[in-house]
């Protein structure tokens, strides 16, 4: 029996640690504490809950035990949601915008590395908390060097990918620095341009613009021209917007974009312009008004877009009308590629307007695709219960 009991001891271990990281549910300055004390860094997951390769990594990384093996021996772990409770100020003092992203504090509080998006192999998300814990390569580090002078082509790259999203300024002045010296770009290098080139009076779309030729190499030039036209719609937006009086300068918006959009695409996308203000300022009846003459073409739209207006109504709109429009983009979202996503906005929208049996239908064959695509179905076998 005691043999058993020992033997029964170990296997238990087993499971435990090959369950991954073990993340610690604290305060988050008990985690440094702990952090200072056992002189190790903080290795925190900041996640929010709708971030699809949050979920991802949680499911496909997290657990693995090669992962867990280094980060629970190397660090104090903790996940952290970014929109509630401490989390929101922990994203303020952090400067987290994208997620999801990783951050390495030591027990003062200090960030001195990190790194954010899905990474699908264990062993390359060993590597990054590997370089977090080699003072030669955390991002502090590298930022001391390029403060010196230290122009290296690889600490440039390195430190442009760990500060673009978080701090693009300084992430601009190392490109600056670093595409002079790169003949051939890369796809991380496009990347990397891209994400640092979208103001058309930064020195980045200028080189944007010069490297045309480079670029096109390894980004369609369809691609191309559809992100530089982004870039100037997005810049005429904030000239056209005054936001202190909540107005548009319509004819300014109108004459400068018809120079690089036909009339009808221009007014399009001004209308879509305004929607969005709308909605941010929960104006929902301007919101309605403007998305029902936006998308009353719907048959041309994508099954994503078409789910994603569907569900803004559901949401935000009461009236029958726009419920029953909203009905239709959803039909022909699900018409045009059935999933999880787009039943499960059909089966709500039905049960809004009152149409039970429909929406228990759909409802049904909503939590059955989201079973076989790996999804979490607690909320739509909730609306299937009480119908």
């Amino acid at each position: 029996m005691k043999k058993l009991a020992i033997l029964s001891s170990i296997v238990l271990s087993a499971v435990a640690f090959a369950q991954g990281i073990k993340f610690e549910e604290t305060p988050f300055k008990n985690l440094l504490e702990k952090a200072k004390k056992e002189n190790k860094l903080v290795f925190l997951d900041a996640y929010t809950t709708w971030c699809g390769p949050c979920k991802l990594m949680a499911k496909n990384i997290f657990p693995q035990q090669e992962v867990g093996e280094y980060f629970n021996a190397s660090f104090v772990n903790a996940k952290i949601d970014m929109e509630k409770g401490e989390g929101l100020e922990i994203a303020k003092k952090y400067g987290v915008k994208s997620y999801p992203t990783y951050l390495f504090i030591n027990g003062d509080g200090e960030e001195v590395h990190r790194s954010l998006g899905y990474t699908p192999e264990a062993k390359d998300f060993i590597v990054i908390a590997k370089d977090a814990n080699d003072p030669n390569k955390r991002l502090s580090t590298l930022k001391q060097k390029f403060e010196k002078g230290d122009t290296n082509p690889e600490l440039l790259k390195n430190l442009a990918g760990l500060t673009i999203y978080n701090d693009p300024q300084f992430a601009t002045k190392v490109l600056e620095k670093y595409f002079p010296q790169v003949k051939t770009l890369t796809q991380e290098d496009v990347q990397m341009l891209l994400m640092a080139a979208q103001n058309p009076d930064s020195p980045m779309y200028t080189m944007f613009k010069e490297r045309k030729a480079d670029i096109i190499k390894v980004f369609p030039e369809a691609n191309y021209n559809a992100f530089d036209k982004n870039v100037k719609v997005s810049a005429l937006f904030k000239k056209s917007y005054n936001a202190e009086k909540k107005t548009w300068d319509d004819q300014y918006f109108l004459t400068e974009a018809q120079k690089f959009l036909s009339k009808e695409e221009a007014e399009k996308t001004l209308q879509r312009a305004k929607m969005g203000r709308a909605a941010r300022a929960k104006d929902f009846k301007t919101y309605e008004k403007l998305a029902l003459e936006v998308y009353k073409d719907y048959q041309t739209l994508s099954s994503g877009e078409l789910n994603e207006i569907a569900w803004n109504f559901f949401e935000n709109v009461d009236s029958k009308p726009g419920l029953q429009t909203a009905v239709k983009w959803a039909q022909e979202s699900v018409k045009k590629e059935e999933s999880y996503a787009n039943t499960d906005t059909l089966a709500n929208l039905y049960n809004k307007i009152g149409d039970k049996k429909n929406a228990k239908i759909w409802a049904q064959k909503s939590v059955d695709l989201g079973k076989a695509e790996g999804e979490d179905v607690a909320e739509t076998e909730k609306l299937l219960k009480s119908l």
